[in-house]
């Protein structure tokens, strides 16, 4: 028997004064007291090393990032509180629970609750977007939540209309002239779509651009001459 009712997902509300230039959140810092303690364990998870790189004795960068996130974490030294309920969202739960648990990591039943409810074990019956969970912690206390999200909330991802999608695919298409007159013959979806990805990431035209040639050259080994 359920344990919790459907709670339709809700829209966001109506005519927010939104921001036009994009800020995509990237990075957060999260206290550690032992850095290759914290980088053995992250590591551990399967997570990308990005850098570790010693600037001064004092001063060291070391950044991870989850599989398939924007968003990265950078070591700080200890001395704030410990991070709680960072999410890290999956689509299926119980997949992403038993890879840690696979892993070594010591990971928490799965649960399920709705808002200003206690927390029930087990995925949530309904299969509801947002409500089945799992946790677990880093070795310096900071706790990671696992998060199941099958159904976004309206509006979350922003949708793009046909014309939207046109213009995009029109603009695409006038960077990518140059790109083919000096290239070698290739498969112009692939630039299409490293340049598109790009531009729905926030970069410029300009930016998009040498994206999406890197791209061609590191992944296609399709280079554009420079003479």
């Amino acid at each position: 028997m359920s344990t919790t009712q459907p709670s339709p997902i809700p829209s966001p509300p109506e005519g927010q004064d939104l921001a036009n230039v994009p800020m995509k959140f990237e990075v957060t810092p999260i206290p550690v007291t032992d850095f290759d303690r914290a980088k053995a364990f992250y590591q551990r998870l399967g997570w990308q090393l990005d850098i570790d790189h010693q600037f001064t004795e004092q001063v060291r960068a070391v950044q991870f990032t989850p599989p398939g996130s924007p968003a990265s974490i950078q070591f700080a030294p200890a001395g704030a509180d410990r991070l709680q309920r960072l999410l890290l969202i999956v689509g299926d739960i119980e997949a992403a629970r038993a890879e840690l648990v696979d892993r070594g990591i010591e990971v928490s039943a799965i649960f399920h609750a709705l808002p200003g409810q206690p927390p029930q074990p087990g995925r949530d019956p309904d299969g509801g977007s947002y409500v089945s969970h799992a946790a677990f912690s880093d070795p310096d206390g900071n706790q990671w939540v696992l998060q199941e999200v099958t159904e976004r909330i309206p509006g979350r991802v922003q949708a793009r209309t046909i014309s939207d999608l046109a213009a995009l695919l029109h603009e695409t298409a006038e960077h990518h002239d140059a790109f083919e007159k000096s290239a070698s013959p290739h498969d112009w979806w692939d630039w299409y779509a490293a340049y598109a990805d790009a531009r729905q990431n926030g970069d410029t035209p300009q930016e998009a651009s040498v994206s999406a040639g890197r791209y061609m050259a590191d992944v296609k080994h399709v280079v554009a001459s420079t003479s």
